[in-house]
């Protein structure tokens, strides 16, 4: 992969131009950067924002995040998704707590070693906050690049995102290293898009990019295809009992772990609570990255208040106010909101 030598002055200038204003940028605050970085991977800028306010609201310090609940810190990312995201969150904020007294480390190597920190969140925090000379790859850097140098490697290789890193960190400057990894995610993220027809009259890299000068923009980045994804049919079980809903907390580990559910299982396999009058209320369809459950709900009336173990009763307001219940079940949310006002 060669060097673009002719990228940084235009991409900052076009940055400062450009850049839109979010609440996480111009400051350096190695806590707020590290969370906006956490909360924007695999997630869009749009959904990020809410979230990003009303968790600063709730935990703004490190050290009130190390100490907060499981259960209140995934009612806060209850909707986010990628769970596994806010358990680091809170590890990683306990080692800053307990073995820096609460100051993040100011090197790479030192934020690469907290848990849950991997190469590109260690490289946007030391640059952005405390002006480290280190580059923050992930697929919107990685597309730019492939594309202005014009390099045929498979991104999703190893290989490719270490070449990447050395490449910019040979052209990026030292004055400015946080607000050159900014720009290159910013011009990824607004111009040169991953899906649809990027704006190519709008990059400060159109007369050097050789994707455009070659015609080879619909080519790269080079990516092998997906495999495709295992499909799982589930049944899941509304159990209610008066103006409240039977809700299961899964394993600690694994899939959506730790968090709250509707009662659910294979379709093969036999109801959870047997004994009861089950009736279809809908079905629904949620895609994780290597799984798709098809779901099909089905209700029934609780005889007693008896539950089995792990299980706990809900009404309205724990459900709004205490249980994360992951996304992949809002497909059943009418049918239990429909209930709670049946109810009073």
């Amino acid at each position: 992969m060669r060097e673009p030598e002719q990228l940084p002055i235009p991409l900052l200038l076009w940055y400062r131009e450009n850049a839109r204003k979010l609440p996480w940028r111009g400051i350096k605050d190695p806590y707020r950067i590290w969370l906006s970085e956490v909360m924007l991977q695999q997630t869009r800028v749009a959904v990020v924002l809410e979230y990003y306010r009303r968790f600063l609201e709730a935990l703004p310090t490190v050290e009130a995040l190390a100490a907060c609940p499981d259960d209140e810190l995934m009612k806060l990312w209850q909707g986010l998704g990628y769970y596994s995201r806010a358990r680091n969150l809170k590890k990683a904020a306990q080692v800053v707590t307990e073995q820096y007294g609460g100051r993040f480390p100011n090197t790479y190597e030192g934020l690469r070693a907290l848990p849950g920190v991997g190469e590109y969140t260690a490289g946007a925090v030391a640059s952005i906050a405390f002006g480290v000379t280190v580059p923050a790859v992930d697929g919107n850097v990685l597309r730019v690049l492939a594309r202005i140098t014009g390099d045929e490697s498979d991104v999703t290789l190893p290989a490719t995102k270490k070449e990447a890193a050395r490449v910019l960190k040979a052209v990026m400057p030292t004055t400015a290293p946080g607000e050159f990894n900014q720009a290159m995610m910013e011009l990824g993220a607004t111009v040169c898009l991953p899906n649809g027809a990027p704006l190519c009259s709008r990059c400060p890299a159109k007369e050097f990019c050789a994707a455009l000068q070659t015609e080879r923009i619909g080519s790269l980045p080079v990516k092998p295809p997906k495999k495709p994804r295992r499909v799982e049919v589930r049944t899941v079980y509304l159990l209610f009992r008066g103006d409240r809903v039977a809700l299961r907390k899964r394993p600690e580990k694994g899939l959506l772990a730790g968090l709250w559910e509707y009662p659910n299982a294979l379709k093969e396999e036999a109801p959870p609570v047997e004994g009861l009058r089950w009736t279809q209320a809908g079905t629904g369809k949620h895609i994780f990255t290597h799984i798709e459950w098809h779901m099909t709900a089905m209700t029934a009336e609780a005889q007693s208040n008896a539950l089995p173990e792990g299980w706990v009763w809900a009404d309205r307001q724990e459900i709004e106010k205490v249980y994360a219940i992951p996304g992949a079940f809002d497909a059943f949310k009418p049918w239990v909101e429909e209930r709670f006002k049946k109810m009073g």
